[in-house]
């Protein structure tokens, strides 16, 4: 059964515990928790990962402190009121034949929030600020090291009784033990600072208390950044040299990338679709030649090939694959039995995952919104009468709709105008570093094959066509088309829309302007094809920063790109006319004029309208459709295949 994957699916043993196989869960924050424990949710949301038939499920980070709380969803082991929520969880992995462990967690200085709005005093091995959240911690004195060591221990402890099979220490991406390692933040002149022995003194005592707490079967490792990709972090060399002194108190070494200390280090805790596949794999692998113990890497591993790769090559023990488990759960189980054709890749758009917990809810996933809706969406119930289902639209919301209504036993069938389905999804795969995006139209299209829906290609429904076919439900989501608003203009200067652009339907000018309303993906992704392709470009966004709506490392990683190629950026733009090849913007904040001149193309990324013709075609048929997605309303592919699921779990 595993003739493919011979390598991800072999045991691997830790102490006295042996994984099922090499595929790894990683410690990530989901948001679902509440009152800081455990709760129903997240249970349900990890169980699903373990039936799915992941070796090992390490859960979100555990605040030892209560100096932790770096975020306002934090889970907290600093009280035995912890041990029942765990130990509920430790039982429903095991339950599915999953070993688990917990993050035990200290941020320092990396504070993100508080529950209550208000700012924190954060704690740093010394009075070092931070770039990205913009944190002036306090420098730590002894007696709060001893307490924080002391903190690791209990926390230690409870897991333990909980019935958890190990922990792991969060040394990665500039936390607490990062920043005493990191000479460039640990100035202290004690017994923490200086000397690399020094700076990893409070590791070590942290390490050798978890052991102290707990017992010999009781597994411990160490996450660490193999290089916090930024010039202020800590670089390849002296991750390794931390790593051989730390060696002796572990069982394992899981390397990851990034730091959340400043923007470009940030990006690589969970890394876009703009880096390639598996993109750690070198360096792990020199990590791993230098030790013993095993040693687990993450970093964009989304296919069990790319896994059972790094395995068979010796860069790596074992493989983080969460996000490719966020979007399939069942991913090991589909990869263990051949059948990697039915894996719902990740496509690492980052919207639903890492974006939904940058804004506070819990994640899920744009193309699989049951991830974090596990309780929700448990069952899927047979229709008590199956029914003919008409679907109109084979974008990705009207896909995931005759999915879900054939997978509930109804009669469906999906009829898309043009000749190949994905809607707007097949314009955004044709953007710089977004080719990725398309792997969306292909795993839905593997649904739709798998429930054999009918598909009707090169048909434009009309009323005509409904009252012939005469369907008990009709589901539309016909999508949206561009908006252009209006504006003055003498025709010296082009205007289009980004379609127009992408179909490759005009050439593109000398000196273009992209409006951007939406600040969405949409507009610097024609600002950066454009340049690419020989056009001065300027991005005016109506916004206080480009890729305002995007998650934040999809924006960060795409201004970082147009700041190389030198595409200039102009904030709070509003469009109001063109006269003699000048297109007049105004500032919507302070309402002065900005001005750009000697242009010959004015791309407007102003969002879509929903197209509603058929909806209207219908009234006098006496039937009420079902509307999702853009034409109901213009948002994004998120809401779609949500709604989507949706509907076509409710006929």
């Amino acid at each position: 059964m595993t003739d493919r994957f011979p390598h991800l699916f072999s045991p691997l043993k830790l102490r006295g515990l042996t994984l099922r196989n090499r595929i790894l869960s990683t410690g990530h924050d989901t948001t679902l928790p509440t009152e800081a424990k455990v709760n129903d949710e997240l249970i349900a949301y990890h169980r699903a990962r373990a039936k799915g038939g992941v070796g090992l499920i390490v859960t979100q980070v555990a605040g030892v402190h209560e100096t932790a709380r770096y975020s306002a969803h934090v889970l907290m082991a600093t009280d035995d009121d912890c041990i029942p929520g765990f130990r509920a969880l430790a039982e429903a992995c095991h339950a599915e034949g999953c070993a688990v462990f917990s993050q035990l967690f200290h941020p320092g200085r990396e504070i993100m929030e508080t529950a209550d709005g208000l700012l924190a005093v954060a704690y740093a091995p010394s009075c070092v600020p931070n770039e990205r959240f913009h944190v002036m911690p306090r420098a730590l004195d002894q007696a709060m090291i001893d307490e924080i060591v002391a903190g690791y221990a209990s926390a230690a402890r409870r897991m333990r009784d909980a019935g958890l099979d190990g922990v792991e220490f969060v040394a990665s991406h500039g936390y607490l033990p990062a920043q005493f390692l990191n000479p460039a933040v640990n100035l202290r002149t004690d017994a923490y600072g200086g000397s690399l022995e020094n700076r990893l003194r409070f590791s070590v005592e942290a390490l050798t208390a978890i052991r102290a707490a707990t017992d010999g079967d009781f597994v411990i490792g160490l996450r660490i950044s193999a290089d916090e990709r930024d010039d202020t972090g800590l670089d390849a060399a002296e991750t390794l040299a931390a790593c051989r002194h730390l060696e002796p108190l572990l069982d394992f070494i899981n390397v990851t990338a990034g730091t959340s200390a400043t923007q470009a280090g940030a990006v690589h805790i969970v890394p876009p679709m703009a880096y390639p596949a598996a993109y750690l794999g070198a360096e792990v692998k020199r990590i791993k030649a230098a030790l013993t113990v095993p040693v687990f890497v993450a970093g964009r591993i989304n296919q069990p090939q790319e896994a059972e790769a790094l395995v068979a090559d010796g860069a790596a023990d074992m493989c983080g694959m969460t996000r490719a488990m966020i979007c399939d759960p069942e991913m090991p189980r589909k990869a263990k039995e051949n059948r990697p054709d039915d894996i719902r890749a990740c496509i690492a758009c980052n919207q639903a995952c890492i974006g939904h917990f940058h804004r506070g809810v819990p994640i899920s996933c744009i193309q699989h919104p049951e991830t974090g809706r596990e309780l929700q969406f448990a069952r899927l119930a047979p229709a008590a009468t199956p029914r003919k289902v008409m679907v109109v639209g084979g974008g990705p919301g009207g896909m995931k709709a005759a999915i879900t209504a054939a997978r509930r036993g109804h009669d469906v069938t999906l009829y898309e105008a043009g000749d190949q389905l994905g809607g707007q999804a097949r314009l955004a795969q044709l953007l710089p570093r977004r080719a990725e995006f398309g792997g969306i139209i292909t795993n839905l299209q593997r649904e739709l094959e798998a429930q054999q829906v009918r598909i009707r290609r090169g048909i434009r429904v009309n009323r005509a066509l409904i009252a012939a076919e005469a369907p008990d439900n009709v589901i539309l989501a016909t999508g949206a088309r561009p908006y252009l608003p209006p504006l003055e203009t003498d025709g010296s200067v082009q205007i289009v829309d980004p379609w127009a652009i992408l179909r490759r339907e005009v050439r593109p000018g000398r000196r273009v302007v992209v409006s951007d309303w939406r600040g969405d993906w949409i507009g610097p992704g024609i600002a950066e094809m454009l340049v690419r392709e020989g056009s001065a470009v300027d991005l005016a966004v109506n916004s206080t920063h480009a890729g305002s709506a995007l998650p934040l490392y999809v924006r960060d990683n795409t201004v970082a790109e147009l700041h190389r190629l030198e595409v200039p950026i102009t904030t709070y733009a509003r469009p109001f006319g063109i006269d003699g090849g000048t297109v007049y913007m105004q500032h919507n904040a302070g309402g002065q004029p900005i001005l750009f001149e000697n242009v010959d193309m004015l791309v407007l990324c102003h969002g879509h309208q929903p197209e509603t013709a058929l909806e209207a075609e219908l009234k006098d048929l006496g039937i009420r459709p079902h509307l999702l997605g853009d034409c109901l309303a213009p948002r994004t592919a998120e809401e779609a295949v949500f709604e989507g699921l949706k509907v076509g779990w409710a006929i």
